[in-house]
């Protein structure tokens, strides 16, 4: 089963899965993020941080392997009455072609193989004094109920961003505890890695 399929095969169901509201630790960036230029969501799903972002003004721009999430981000965006610039492709087949001022990620499944590669492109697509920010499942989540892949190789450690973006100042990488309540797919205590990462 390929990514599409997956992906699809779990937002096929009613509701959003995810729910509605913003990931909280993008809400509290929020002043990092500058409205005058371009914004950009990694595997977003069904468009619960793009609609919020594209609200406060942003021209925002969500990739998602997904079709059928995508789907669910446009009528969200359409019942609030913004506009989000979609695409359609796996983050592996992805090949940056604009450079973006904040780029924003909660929950990004990745293999452990492709990450590097990955990585990579958000180093290059990001402008000058940009920022890359997001909040990922740590391994630890293994050892919670609240949602997340139950693969290791697709769960994150502090070191993978540690050693990664040589061309970046990383003000904030740690792995903490949190409470999830987003939508019915995250509900409960997890463990989470949370970035703040900005091009030099």
């Amino acid at each position: 089963m390929n990514q599409q399929e997956f992906w699809n095969q779990k937002f096929s169901r009613d509701g959003y899965l995810y729910g509605k509201q913003p990931n909280e630790f993008l809400v509290s960036c929020g002043s990092n993020f500058k409205k005058t230029h371009r914004f950009l969501c990694l595997g977003e799903g069904e468009g619960r941080n793009a609609v919020y972002f594209a609200k406060r003004g942003y021209e925002v721009t969500a990739i998602d392997a997904s079709d059928v999430a995508l789907k669910k981000l446009e009528d969200f965006a359409k019942e609030e009455d913004v506009f989000v610039k979609t695409r359609c492709i796996d983050l592996n087949e992805w090949t940056p072609k604009k450079k973006y001022t904040s780029i924003i990620a909660s929950y990004l499944h990745m293999y452990k193989k492709d990450r590097e590669v990955l990585f990579e492109k958000i180093d290059s697509c990001l402008k000058e004094k940009g920022f890359f920010i997001g909040e990922f499942f740590s391994t630890n989540q293994l050892n919670y109920e609240s949602g997340g892949p139950k693969d290791i190789d697709l769960l994150y450690s502090v070191d993978d961003f540690q050693n990664s973006f040589p061309n970046c100042t990383k003000h904030k990488i740690e792995e903490i505890e949190i409470e999830l309540d987003e939508g019915k797919g995250h509900q409960g205590k997890a463990s989470v890695i949370r970035v703040i990462i900005q091009k030099n």
